[in-house]
């Protein structure tokens, strides 16, 4: 069996251009793949986000997309500058050891920015 080697995570939106607007500036993802209603953007050199272009109605799946980042303020106002919808400030989760914040995407997808308090995260 071969390896897994990227990954995508797939958006339905209501428009294509507007979401894509979005994620590329307030993200600076660039679009790698442009096809027929839909656009591959990078994310890094192995995790993708998709996104295509559905008529409404459309259900929305309980989706969330996160980012880490060292600096969970600067994101959410970029995000919020780009044209999300702040749905909830930054903030520390004691709970989970985290300082996070949230932003509705214009086709109301929830998107977090997170900043893991514990610096050996990725060892825990």
């Amino acid at each position: 069996m071969t390896p897994l080697t990227e990954q995508i995570t797939w958006l339905y939106v209501e428009d294509l251009e507007r979401a894509a607007r979005f994620y590329a500036d307030g993200l600076g993802l660039r679009v790698v793949v442009e096809q027929s209603g839909c656009r591959i953007l990078a994310v890094t050199d192995t995790a993708l986000l998709g996104l295509c272009q559905r008529p409404p109605p459309r259900q929305t799946p309980g989706l969330l997309l996160c980012f880490v980042t060292e600096d969970v303020g600067a994101w959410f106002e970029r995000l919020v500058s780009a044209g999300g919808h702040p749905d909830q400030a930054p903030a520390l989760n004691d709970t989970y050891g985290i300082e996070h914040a949230f932003v509705r995407d214009p086709d109301g997808h929830r998107v977090e920015v997170q900043r893991f308090l514990d610096p050996d995260w990725r060892q825990a």
